[in-house]
């Protein structure tokens, strides 16, 4: 059954990407649509969690790879990478640093417990690193990986719809601004508009882990 699942969340994906293709929408994000059918399809076959886990596993140890491949797309792109190489520090920093205090601000703002409030600091790093650094501030690593997916799809889904109503059609910038925010499902939509954002978007989510391990410990306590 294992493989029976596999082929049917790729077979669901590709689906999409031809949906989010002929009908562009931030609803018809592939990531998002894909998501939400399988799901849809799990529960109507009364598939649980556990059963569909061994298909998880595999493909989550495939994204190993696609994440070295967006280092093909990174190395054309150099040049502008290095030309353009102070700015975009400055805004990862800046960027990494706003969606910190955002969260714990936005999250106190609704009384919500402080366990809570350094979950959602690290809502906007990939999960091994937002596990680890939840752990450190005194969040919840489980409710940690809920908040990164959820971070992530909503970035994929709404990213390029607000980059889009503020005008910034830069494939640098685009790429900058998801990949800070978004992390790797923010990436796999940033890829599909372009090579440059795609790279961009990748390099942009491994340093902003990088700065979010650095600066957190330290951080959080001032917010």
């Amino acid at each position: 059954m294992t493989i029976l699942y596999i082929l049917l969340t790729v077979t669901v994906y590709l689906g999409a990407r031809v949906i989010s293709m002929r009908c562009p929408s931030p609803f018809t994000t592939p990531v998002f649509t894909a998501t939400a059918v399988v799901i849809a399809i799990l529960l109507a076959l009364n598939v649980s969690y556990e059963a569909y886990t061994p298909a998880k596993d595999i493909m989550t140890f495939l994204l190993g790879p696609a994440t070295v491949a967006l280092a093909v797309p990174l190395y054309h792109n150099r040049q502008v990478l290095f030309e353009r190489l102070v700015p975009a520090v400055v805004g990862l920093v800046i960027g990494t640093m706003s969606t910190i205090a955002s969260a714990v601000w936005l999250s106190a703002a609704f009384g919500l417990s402080e366990t809570i409030q350094a979950t959602a600091a690290v809502k906007a790093v990939t999960t091994p690193v937002a596990i680890e650094a939840a752990i450190i501030i005194g969040g919840d690593p489980a409710l940690a990986a809920a908040f990164v997916m959820v971070a992530g799809i909503f970035g994929a889904v709404f990213g390029p719809f607000l980059l889009n109503i503020f005008r910034i059609k830069d494939p640098f910038s685009r790429g900058l601004g998801i990949g800070t925010v978004s992390h790797g499902i923010g990436t796999s939509q940033a890829v599909l508009e372009g090579p440059l954002q795609g790279a961009v978007s990748s390099a942009a989510m491994g340093f902003a882990s990088i700065i979010t391990s650095f600066v957190l410990p330290w951080f959080f306590p001032l917010l």
